[in-house]
């Protein structure tokens, strides 16, 4: 245990973090690894590797994950700033780099090689995303007569163009549902929101008439019809759980999903342990989410407001996507359970995620005093 009274870099991160988002985080990655045990041996086995081949993997790709998550951790706003600045440069240049040299699967060109590993660039482009435009939202708030409004209205239409040249519906969605959150905190006009609320349904219908797949996956979610083999095979896993599940290991359904390991891991976790553990996990991103609205609403720094609250409306939204498409609420959509799924990009991007939400709710005395002193100074309130 660390003391109170040690004056380390230890000690001081330790009583300064936020020890429940670290907990809620840890868990979630800790539930992540267990569940990769129940889900990921049958979908080895269907493809000719050793059963624990992605167990293996998962785990190493957690180590540097959670060092990313902790080393961020230690982070001032300001390094965190930077940091973000430089993470959305490289990955925007890599998912440039992509669209031209990348692999392709199924039809997208999402992923480049590095070092013999394949990382999808755009996952690590999604916090450093939130952040910088958190940035920019704050620098207009603070001095109008900074255009970083129109700052980060021009880099997101940048990076929607990049998604959608991949093509990367999903992740368009996710982002430009984060960012409109983050742009209605920042106090715009209802009239700048119902303009670009009106562009987003219009890129919506666009898209179902511009991507065949987006069509097709759209009039099966509507329809019933055509291949609905995984969704309609990950809905029988939960039913086939019901409420407590038929025990870790003992899942039948489970076996002849395709994606079990990555985007339907919650129908396995759903057959094996059942629609209450299922309720539990929901209900543990729905504390993340409403704990990081709730240190949002309290803080007085604007940048810390914006960052907090658009890094874990990222993390909700995702995962309500994923929910949605294993419960068949939503059209089918590859998109990974945050912490949960498989994969490492989508395990290390969530992870600065996670580093960059620690860092920003650190609690710092002084700094909050400074921020409470610059605050009542600019509203013409008298000084404490």
């Amino acid at each position: 245990m660390v003391s109170r009274v040690e004056r380390g870099a230890l000690a001081e991160w330790f009583w300064t973090i936020d020890r429940v988002f670290l907990a809620l985080f840890v868990l979630l990655i800790g539930i992540g690894f267990m569940l990769s045990f129940a889900a990921s041996p049958a979908v080895a086995e269907r493809i000719g590797l050793e059963p624990f081949h992605f167990v293996k993997r998962h785990a190493l790709f957690l180590v540097p994950a959670i060092a990313a998550m902790i080393g961020i951790s230690f982070m001032t706003p300001r390094q965190v700033r930077r940091t973000a600045v430089i993470l959305l440069i490289v990955s925007l240049a890599m998912m440039l780099f992509a669209l031209f040299f990348g692999i392709e699967v199924k039809g997208s060109r999402r992923w480049v090689n590095i070092a013999s590993l394949s990382v999808q660039p755009s996952e690590f482009m999604k916090p450093a995303f939130v952040v910088v435009c958190a940035w920019l939202f704050a620098e207009h708030a603070r001095q109008p007569e900074i255009p970083g409004n129109l700052f980060a209205i021009i880099l997101f239409g940048i990076v929607a163009a990049l998604l959608v040249a991949q093509p990367d519906l999903g992740q368009t969605i996710l982002t430009t549902a984060v960012w409109g959150g983050m742009f209605f905190m920042a106090g715009m006009p209802w009239l700048w929101i119902s303009v670009l609320g009106g562009l987003g349904a219009g890129g919506f219908v666009t898209a179902y008439y511009v991507f065949p797949h987006v069509a097709l996956r759209v009039d099966k979610f509507l329809t019933g019809e055509g291949d609905t083999f995984q969704v309609d095979t990950a809905k029988e896993a939960i039913i086939h759980g019901n409420w407590f599940g038929v025990g870790p290991g003992e899942g039948i359904v489970k076996r002849i999903i395709p994606d079990a390991h990555t985007d339907f891991i919650f129908s396995v976790a759903a057959e094996e342990f059942g629609a209450v553990f299922c309720m539990a996990l929901v209900c543990i991103f729905a504390f993340l989410v409403l704990r990081g609205l709730s240190h949002a609403y309290k803080e007085k720094n604007d940048f810390n407001r914006f960052a907090v609250a658009g890094l874990v409306l990222q993390i909700g939204i995702q995962s309500i996507i994923n929910v949605g498409v294993n419960l068949q609420l939503l059209p089918a959509k590859g998109m990974t359970l945050p912490l949960i799924s498989y994969g490492g990009s989508s395990m290390t991007a969530i992870c600065v995620t996670a580093g960059f939400i620690l860092a920003l709710t650190r609690h710092r005395p002084e700094k909050r005093a400074q921020d409470r002193s610059q605050f009542r100074v600019t509203h013409g309130l008298p000084a404490e």
